[in-house]
């Protein structure tokens, strides 16, 4: 019997368990909510309790469930795994999407001589640096490493067609060779990018994929100034070539294709999603 290419089956998530971490605003509510507006069961984890209730309020079906815990506390961890364990026994996607900025070249005038950006980036506070790679990388490891129990009660579960994942959300920061939001934060996320090619390597044997989402401009706290003006000026082709920021549809379409049967075959994957940015500046990807 020739195999079913209904949209419905093809891209559905009904009754997937998903894990979002950093899941109270920005890109992790939006895949948090696409998610489950299509009908899977979506733990966010976050520190701020209050963003995650109002995260949670937007449910269309009741089913984001929040958990509180820090991605660089393994402790916090353990519990969130603990809860979810007890709640299901298993999960089938973890996504990996908590993170920070870093010390940044913003506020660096334009054509600074040597010595005032020598001065610029020597004030870094040397914690600030340390911490982006702490949750940007430490964080989205020990994430994987956590919930690599549950993933695989995922597959032994069998309630789906396609294997348990694991997602990073990264940047386009990682590629971007004009570093305005700072070393810290694209190399950290650069770091993310080759990690997770990694894991698509190391846990293949295991039947848990890794696979990358690489965002441009989106909305979320970090860009929300860059946004807010360009919205005013405008978005030309030669800062993006969709002339646009990215929005709910745009991540909603990558995240459904990622976690149901239509990303099945996807095991290693840096998908970007950019409107072309990486396109008209200097980048490496």
């Amino acid at each position: 019997m020739a195999s079913s290419v209904d949209i419905n089956e093809i891209f559905g998530v009904k009754d997937l368990v998903v894990v979002v971490t950093g899941g109270g605003s920005g890109l992790g509510l939006m895949m948090a909510q696409a998610l489950e507006a299509n009908g899977a069961i979506v733990y966010i984890i976050g520190r701020r309790k209050e963003a995650l209730d109002r995260a949670a309020s937007t449910a269309k079906h009741g089913n984001i469930r929040t958990i509180r815990g820090d991605i660089t506390s393994k402790p916090d961890l353990e519990a969130a795994v603990a809860e979810i364990e007890a709640a299901h026994g298993y999960v089938n996607v973890v996504v990996a999407n908590a993170g920070i900025g870093g010390p940044s070249l913003t506020d660096l005038p334009p054509q600074a001589s040597l010595s005032d950006f020598r001065k610029h980036i020597w004030s870094w506070d040397a914690q600030h640096f340390n911490e982006t790679f702490a949750v940007n990388v430490g964080g989205v490891f020990n994430t994987v490493a956590a919930f690599l129990g549950l993933l695989d009660a995922g597959n032994k579960r069998g309630n789906l067609k396609q294997r348990s994942q694991v997602i990073a959300t990264s940047s386009i920061g990682a590629f971007n060779r004009s570093p305005l939001l700072g070393y810290a934060y694209g190399g950290s996320k650069a770091a993310v990018v080759h990690i997770f090619k990694q894991l698509s390597t190391s846990l293949g044997p295991y039947n848990i994929r890794a696979n990358v989402i690489v965002p441009g401009f989106y909305p979320s706290e970090m860009t929300q100034g860059v946004i807010e003006q360009r919205n005013k000026t405008g978005w030309p082709k030669s800062v993006i070539p969709e002339e646009r920021p990215g929005d709910e549809q745009d991540i909603a379409g990558a995240i459904l294709f990622l976690v149901s049967q239509a990303g099945a075959y996807i095991n290693g994957n840096v998908l970007v999603t950019d409107g072309g940015r990486l396109g008209v500046v200097p980048s490496t990807y």
